[in-house]
């Protein structure tokens, strides 16, 4: 027997906990929301700094494998990807970022500039820190100002990037975005702000939502004239069916969306074919353009204590552990990446191309399939890395078998441009610069990774294929567009499908210039007044 409601939405990550939320706000509308994944009350989850140790736990993470990436010596990368309510939210580093605002203008989509998406960050955020008109207030998703509490070496590291020329910008998600800063991170009163915290909690009691977990979709369902009707997703065991009167909206991410469609047999027709998928519609662009910023990470023994003798003895994480606890305080309420920021490094009118990372902790990531991720080192140390904004390599996410269960084969193609290598030089150099200045000598005792000095470019990119990592921004695999071979339109809808829509980080042109979790937050609202509007 089918369910019926007037939207489906498949994926309750960052975009489809803030789309089901708001269309459910309309009471002529019903909408269901299905996660494959649980719930997301774990205290790991909840905990800011507990995100090392859910990198790994297949309880809430699909825990995604590239294929051998010939530009990283053939080594595999590790996509951790939320599979819980949340999604990515509930299990990332937090970080906030809106994006330049001439990532959203080199879009060149229609309604997708900045001046169409700057008002929707500032109706979604609850911004917790100095007055900005370009700030929000209010709005469902905390973010913090994290001044005043970071480790102290973060003033260290904002003191070196003026030393070195860089320049501190006091909210590079206001008027300027270039400089070094303290990181703003997504929380509220101590706890993580995720997308399900901020968008579906508030949401629970409305008639109008129901929220279902542990569903697994396998499959779109499409009426004979190729109308999409629903889905097929598998619950407690059994095969059920979801029927929708209006529109089905799939906010997978970047990964999942353009599998489903795939295995649903949308997607290019001959790979389909080949193995055994009737073909619904051959959309040769699904699963094409994938992008993600590849990062590099400097460590550094310290001079003076870090986050290392806070949280690695057992009688620091009992200390800190109890601050949280009772008082919502210390580390364990921020993010590792404490500082960061953006420069320029090639000037082009398009906004910063580096992205900076600073880390008071150091740690040894562990294996695939061990956890947790990161341990402190047992000496003071600390992280000092970047990834390049605006990667021009593309890779692309394709089927290995038809089974929906199965996980897709994944191929990033990272360094596969002569731009993104030389990308990673320059900004290996600004690593070096930063690391020079007087501020870091009085606290650096040695670098140890990388821990050679050559410093010729071949040097340089030779360390980088050995150590360098996603940074887990994954996007682009159902780019929006205006031309004909784009997967979705200006509003969302699937091009050659009725009833069928994508919204989430997949239907990205291009990979903003910071992290992706804000932006894909705006999708999942812009989709929702696009939806909304057209219903009406």
């Amino acid at each position: 027997m089918s369910e019926i409601y007037d939207f489906i939405v498949v994926g309750a990550g960052s975009a489809g906990c803030a789309l089901a939320a708001r269309l459910s706000e309309d009471e002529k509308y019903t909408v269901l929301l299905l996660e494959a994944g649980g719930s997301d009350k774990r205290f790991m989850v909840q905990m800011p700094m507990g995100y090392g140790k859910v990198y790994y736990d297949q309880r809430v993470n699909w825990k995604y494998e590239t294929e051998p990436v010939p530009a990283l010596g053939n080594r595999r990368s590790y996509w951790p990807r939320g599979k819980v309510l949340g999604g990515s939210s509930s299990i990332n580093a937090m970080v906030y970022v809106r994006g330049h605002p001439n990532d959203f203008n080199n879009w060149a989509v229609p309604g997708w500039d900045w001046g169409s998406v700057g008002p929707v960050f500032r109706r979604m955020e609850d911004w917790q820190g100095g007055g900005d008109q370009r700030r929000g207030k209010g709005g469902p998703l905390s973010v913090t100002n994290t001044e005043g509490a970071v480790h102290p070496l973060c003033d260290t590291y904002l003191d070196a990037a003026r030393e070195a020329g860089l320049g501190v910008t006091p909210d590079y998600n206001g008027s300027c975005m270039e400089g070094a800063a303290l990181y703003q991170i997504t929380t509220r009163n101590g706890w993580r702000a995720s997308a399900a915290r901020s968008y579906l909690r508030p949401a629970a009691g409305r008639s109008t939502l129901r929220v279902l977990t542990h569903a697994h979709v396998e499959r779109i369902e499409r009426a004979q004239e190729g109308r999409v009707t629903g889905v097929r997703y598998r619950h407690r065991g059994a095969m059920r069916v979801a029927t929708a009167r209006r529109e089905v909206i799939l906010s997978g991410g970047a990964v999942n969306s353009p599998h489903l469609l795939m295995v649903s047999g949308i997607g290019p027709g001959r790979m389909l074919s080949e193995l055994g998928i009737a073909v619904q519609q051959d959309v040769p662009e699904i699963g094409q353009n994938l992008q993600d910023h590849l990062g590099y990470d400097h460590l550094y023994r310290s001079t003076v204590p870090t986050l290392n003798q806070m949280l690695g003895p057992w009688y620091g994480k009992l200390r800190e552990g109890l601050r949280f606890l009772l008082a919502r305080k210390g580390p364990l309420t921020l993010s590792l990446n404490q500082a960061g920021g953006f420069v320029t490094v090639e000037q082009n009118g398009h906004g910063p191309d580096i992205q900076l990372y600073f880390s008071p902790v150091s740690y040894t990531r562990a294996p695939v399939g061990t956890r947790p991720l990161m341990s402190p080192d047992p000496f003071p140390g600390f992280l000092l890395g970047f990834n390049p904004c605006r990667p021009t390599s593309r890779g692309a996410i394709t089927l290995r078998t038809a089974d929906p269960a199965a996980p897709p084969v994944i191929h990033p193609n990272y360094l596969d441009t002569d731009y993104d290598r030389r990308m990673m030089i320059a900004g290996t150099r600004l690593i070096r610069r930063l690391a020079a200045t007087d501020a870091f000598a009085r606290v650096i005792d040695r670098r140890i990774v990388p821990d050679p000095d050559d410093e010729s470019d071949e040097a340089i990119l030779s360390h980088v294929r050995e150590a360098a990592w996603t940074v887990f921004h994954a996007c682009g695999t159902c780019r929006m567009g205006t031309d004909k071979g784009s997967v979705v339109d200006e509003r969302l809808r699937l091009r050659g499908v009725e009833g069928l829509r994508v919204a989430d980080a997949s239907v990205f042109p291009a990979v903003p210039s910071g992290n992706t979790n804000a932006p894909a937050i705006m999708v999942g609202e812009r989709a929702a007044d696009l939806i909304l509007e057209d219903a009406r």
